[in-house]
């Protein structure tokens, strides 16, 4: 003997369940606060570019991005009855944790064991937060991170930061 039982109604929040539209509401909260701070720096002219040009460009287009992805992530729960996100038991701890170390490992090995060691840490620490990375691509992020910080940031923008550690 069955009953047929309504379903209960649907949470108006079900939506929220949906990575793509949690990530396009951070990206466009994380603008719409860029534009706010950024509301008096003087912009300029594409010629003469003022502090606020660029930032305020890169904050319209990372409200834009959002908006798309929000919008893709709000189509997507009305088009499919399965739920976007799987419930787990637990919150994943391990790659909150892992990279939250590896980035306060960086920060506070950069001045004292130089660029090099401090990038390398960093990724190092941060692959233990993925299962199935393996050493040699990890290796492989770490190298590419460090000439491309090297060449940005002390060879492009000139800045003072020790490569290698002085003993």
């Amino acid at each position: 003997m069955t009953t047929d039982q309504p379903s209960p109604p649907a949470s108006p929040w079900r939506f929220l369940a949906h990575k793509n539209v949690l990530a396009g509401l951070m990206f466009m909260a994380v603008a719409a606060l860029g534009l706010w701070v950024s509301r008096n720096y003087p912009i300029g002219t594409a010629l003469r570019m003022g502090t606020g040009y660029v930032p305020r460009l890169l904050c319209w287009i990372l409200l834009g991005l959002g908006a798309v992805i929000f919008f893709q992530g709000l189509y997507e729960t009305t088009s499919d009855r399965q739920p976007a996100v799987a419930h787990r038991a637990g919150l994943a701890w391990r790659p909150i944790a892992f990279v939250t170390l590896a980035l306060v490992t960086f920060a506070l090995a950069l001045e004292r064991l130089g660029l090099v060691i401090a990038i390398f840490l960093l990724i190092g620490i941060g692959a233990l937060a993925a299962r199935d990375l393996k050493p040699v691509e990890t290796i492989a992020a770490a190298v590419v991170l460090v000439v491309l910080s090297w060449a940005i940031f002390i060879v492009g923008l000139g800045l003072t930061i020790p490569v290698w550690p002085e003993w």
